[in-house]
């Protein structure tokens, strides 16, 4: 042996030993992992909440609206029947009220051998009750 090859200390090239393997933890992986999860978790939370909280406001404002066409269409149509049932018992009232100046005349100038007053009075019932009824008919209207 030479006197160089004892200086030199030799290297064991064996791939048997182990070389020092650096032992990292994974937990501060791990760690990382479990914060970006529950991050995307809040996030998405979060962000359901404001979509469902901007979908109510929208529904609220939606409804209102239609609520508001609804109330005016049955205002007008509430108007439009009660000024067609104001008509009708004006109409009324005038066949009654002559009706009445008929019975009145036949009544002042009825003999005893004609019986026509009870027809008129006959007539005069049957308009009244449909006058009464038109009112009910109006102040269920209103």
């Amino acid at each position: 042996m030479n006197a160089d090859s004892r200086l030199v200390p030799s290297v064991s090239a064996d791939p048997t030993v182990p070389r020092r393997a650096s032992k990292r933890s994974p937990w501060p992986f791990l760690i990382a992992w479990i914060v970006i999860i529950a991050a995307g978790v809040a996030g998405a939370w979060f962000y359901t909440q404001r979509l469902q909280q901007e979908l109510a406001v929208q529904i609220q404002q939606q409804t209102d609206r239609q609520l508001a066409q609804m109330q005016a269409g049955y205002d007008a149509r509430l108007q439009q029947l009660e000024s067609g049932y104001a008509a009708q018992l004006a109409e009324l009232q005038g066949k009654v009220d002559s009706l009445n100046e008929l019975l009145a005349f036949n009544r002042d100038n009825a003999s005893s051998k004609t019986d026509n007053s009870n027809k008129l009075y006959t007539q005069l019932s049957q308009v009244q009750k449909q006058l009464d009824e038109l009112k009910k008919n109006l102040d269920v209207l209103k």
